[in-house]
């Protein structure tokens, strides 16, 4: 299965592509917002483009109707100190101190933030968040690089990493822009964990489905990507 794109006024709309032996185009949006395209492998990925983006405006629409249907979120933050954080696979914790100017640096299990006297909630939040993207970044470049060096006599030619906040995968590729999207949640996860997410959309520049040949490559190059995956999705998911 495959992720594509097409922009429609100003936004983005991902699909995943399944290649089935159907006679028509068909469009399913889940309860997650993910959009599901199925078609037929003569049809070219310019026409199903096209469909999809034919279909933006019910997209749009609709995915507005689910998003009343997601569960409540958790209790919001108050970023003050002694909250608990997830981090690579391990609780952290945010001390809060008053300063002349911003910081915020991690050490020894700690989150240690500096502001300014009176810094609100909304400050704080932004300051936290930045770090942890920024640490995000750094992250999962770094996994990229040390994986991309298994794949690369394979042919594949190196993708850049895109970060974004997506509720119904840890990652996906766009094999014609040579990137790959990981989920900003995935910084939460053990370090094993993100390179077998990096690694299975690495091995989708080789083979685009989920067939024995694209598992036989994951399976030579990490054999136990099946207990990687539990542990992401049965552990690190509940912390999210």
């Amino acid at each position: 299965m495959e992720i594509y794109e097409v922009a429609w006024r100003g936004q983005t709309i991902y699909f995943e592509l399944k290649r089935k032996n159907v006679r028509n185009i068909n469009l399913n949006l889940k309860p997650d917002m993910a959009v599901m395209v199925s078609a037929n492998e003569r049809v070219p990925i310019e026409v199903i483009q096209d469909f999809v983006k034919s279909k933006a405006s019910w997209i749009i629409k609709n995915a507005g109707y689910f998003d009343n249907a997601q569960p409540e979120a958790k209790a919001e933050r108050e970023y003050v100190s002694g909250e608990s954080f997830k981090y690579l696979g391990r609780q952290i914790r945010l001390k809060v101190v008053e300063g002349a100017s911003e910081d915020i640096r991690y050490s020894r299990g700690y989150i240690q933030l500096t502001v300014k006297e009176k810094a609100t909630v909304m400050r704080k939040e932004v300051l936290v968040q930045k770090w942890f993207r920024q640490r995000a970044q750094k992250v999962f470049c770094d996994v990229l690089d040390k994986m991309f060096l298994i794949v690369e006599k394979h042919g594949v030619k190196k993708p850049v990493v895109k970060i974004r906040g997506m509720k119904a995968r840890w990652g996906s590729c766009l094999k014609d822009k040579s990137t790959v999207i990981l989920n900003s949640e995935l910084i939460k996860a053990p370090k094993y964990c993100i390179e077998y997410v990096v690694l299975h959309e690495l091995v989708h520049f080789i083979y685009s489905n989920h067939n024995a040949d694209f598992f036989g490559i994951l399976a030579s190059i990490m054999p136990d990507w099946k207990e990687r995956k539990r542990i992401l999705d049965e552990e690190v998911i509940r912390s999210l």
